[in-house]
């Protein structure tokens, strides 16, 4: 019989893409968002409505199911503090406790590379790289903590516990890193930052789904080479930053913006915005932040060797073919 896998974020772009590669390979999928997504329930989602800040919910949902595939999470680089602590370190908490209490097998947590990230470059990095001394923003702190409490978790022959770090998720249908360059373009907030040529990584969304799917069949195993890891999830083809995002602004019909400002001077205007919102307690992002300015200005690419060899990862090489998608979508 197969496993009964729940899926939080099951609605998110992420989320969605995992439970349909689930489906198609024959687990029985639950799911739990705020919000409800018919279009998965037609497909055979067992879907339910709520919040996983609700500790009793979350016992609830986990009841009765074999694994969880946690993709749910507060994201973004600007907002309260108790809140990002809510959604994403307490929330955490709760499915693992349920977890532990219902007996789940296996527990896939979404992370980031932001989680090792302080304004240094990467470059191909590996998880052997430890987490900062201080983060940029509260969304790589509170998720650095919530996969601690993940990889923590882990107990061979019981609960299999690991974190993926997918990094910049792309691909038809996204509603976050793609309409938010194209929103700066047009609203003229958005410039090159340095020379551009700074190598960053992406992912498609399939392979992201791909690496969860694959992450999970090893926990289910109780693999125990792959278990207790984090791992860094990319299409395996760092690209310089400004190609990429002038290759999002064009695939959308847009003339990419020719002006620039040094990763110095960027940095610093961002640490004065964030210092001025807090003390005019605006809930609206600044226009630049540290994290921004230093995503925008270093390389952060990384090494997949790891989820090459412990959960047998390829991320598939049709990157052409998906940007012509991707044109086809922003145009159609």
């Amino acid at each position: 019989m197969s496993a009964t896998v729940l899926v939080t974020g099951y609605g998110g772009f992420l989320g969605s893409s995992i439970c349909q590669q689930l489906l198609r390979q024959g687990y029985r999928v639950r799911g739990i968002a705020r919000n409800s997504y018919s279009k998965l329930a037609s497909l055979g989602v067992e879907t339910h409505c709520g919040s996983i800040t609700d500790a009793a919910l979350c016992n609830s949902v986990v009841a009765g199911t074999d694994a969880i595939i946690h993709t749910a999470a507060l994201a973004g680089v600007w907002g309260k503090t108790v809140d990002y602590e809510r959604s994403n370190v307490e929330a955490t908490g709760h499915l693992l406790d349920a977890a532990r209490r219902h007996s789940v097998r296996a527990f896939v947590q979404t992370s980031s590379p932001s989680v090792t990230f302080d304004g240094s470059p990467q470059s191909g990095i590996d998880e052997s790289v430890p987490y900062p001394t201080r983060w940029l923003c509260d969304y790589p702190r509170t998720k650095a903590l919530a996969e601690r409490m993940v990889l923590d978790a882990c107990q061979p022959g019981n609960l299999a516990t690991c974190a993926l770090r997918p990094h910049l998720i792309w691909g038809v249908g996204d509603p976050h890193l793609i309409p938010r360059v194209i929103e700066r373009c047009r609203s003229g907030r958005l410039r090159c930052v340095g020379d551009g040529m700074n190598l960053i990584d992406t992912v498609h969304v399939e392979n992201a789904a791909t690496a969860h799917v694959l992450a999970l069949q090893r926990m289910l195993d109780d693999d125990r080479d792959a278990m207790g890891r984090a791992y860094f999830i990319t299409d395996g083809h760092p690209v310089p930053c400004w190609s990429w995002i002038t290759t999002i602004l064009q695939s959308a019909g847009l003339q990419p913006p020719t002006r620039r400002i040094s990763l110095k001077t960027a940095y610093a205007m961002g640490g004065t915005l964030e210092l001025i919102y807090k003390l005019l307690g605006k809930s609206s992002e600044p226009p630049m932040t540290r994290f921004v300015a230093s995503q925008l200005g270093v390389d952060h690419y990384f090494s997949i060797q790891a989820a090459r060899d412990r959960l047998g990862y390829q991320p598939a090489r049709d990157r052409d073919s998906r940007i012509a998608e991707l044109q086809a979508w922003l145009r159609g």
